[in-house]
């Protein structure tokens, strides 16, 4: 909060902040327990955990995570989101929502980032033991592009530590009931797309957005890139001029 009032030309202290939201009786809201959604096939082939929860980049396009989460559509209904990040930055570069928690889910959100950021072969793509990314569909497109992959231990969430964090911070932030499939899909475009990769501040990178983050790598590689053919995908919107949404200041 104190930081986003700074970057707005407000001069205030962080103390008044604090100060202030203690009047207001403004506190963060506690997050849900972990909850385990990975469906596993032992007659599928499982990867070594190559990525060893070393969750950080020195470019990007060098390590992905993936992994997926159920929300609720009404009373009963489910939804599930496949969301890619890339470690380097924490950029979210491909997401994908469905009724069915199957390996189509995960390839779609798979076609997004690899879309979004074309990366070169060596990069090291991180899941759980899942049979959607286990899969043979999902291994032959990892493998067409040069792309490793390792998976988390059996049952274990800490080595995809990262992705439960996402997707932790996507239901405390957003939350995970919507109203309808259409009306979830348009809220985690808004959240995901227009404020958690542009504008959303990471501690682990700074306190800055993913976005941002990437366009300072850019300019200190002194890397000229074309309107047309951008290699960091922060740079293709433009930043926002405010850090308010449904989901508050943060």
């Amino acid at each position: 909060m104190h930081r986003d009032l700074l970057e707005e030309d407000e001069r205030v202290s962080r103390k008044r902040v604090v100060r202030l939201m203690q009047e207001e009786g403004l506190r963060a809201r506690p997050r849900k327990r972990f909850k385990l959604t990975t469906i596993s096939d032992p007659d599928q082939p499982v990867a070594d955990n190559v990525l060893n929860r070393q969750f950080t980049a020195d470019r990007p396009n060098q390590r992905w995570v993936g992994d997926t989460t159920e929300l609720v559509i009404g009373d009963t209904g489910k939804l599930y989101l496949a969301a890619i990040l890339d470690l380097f930055s924490r950029f979210v570069v491909g997401w994908a929502v469905s009724a069915v928690n199957d390996r189509h889910l995960t390839m779609k959100a798979l076609d997004m980032a690899l879309k979004r950021r074309c990366p070169s072969a060596g990069l090291l793509h991180h899941s759980d033991q899942g049979c959607t990314y286990a899969s043979e569909d999902y291994q032959t497109v990892l493998a067409a592009h040069g792309i490793a992959c390792s998976m988390s231990r059996r049952g274990n969430c800490y080595d995809n530590a990262v992705m439960e964090s996402l997707f932790s911070t996507i239901k405390h932030e957003l939350g995970e009931h919507f109203d309808s499939a259409a009306a979830a899909k348009a809220a985690l475009f808004d959240y995901l797309e227009v404020f958690y990769n542009q504008r959303r501040r990471h501690s682990t990178i700074g306190h800055v957005s993913p976005a941002t983050y990437e366009q300072a790598a850019a300019a200190r590689s002194s890397t000229t890139i074309s309107a047309d053919a951008r290699v960091f995908a922060g740079m293709l919107q433009p930043p926002l001029t405010s850090a308010r949404g449904p989901w508050g200041m943060l």
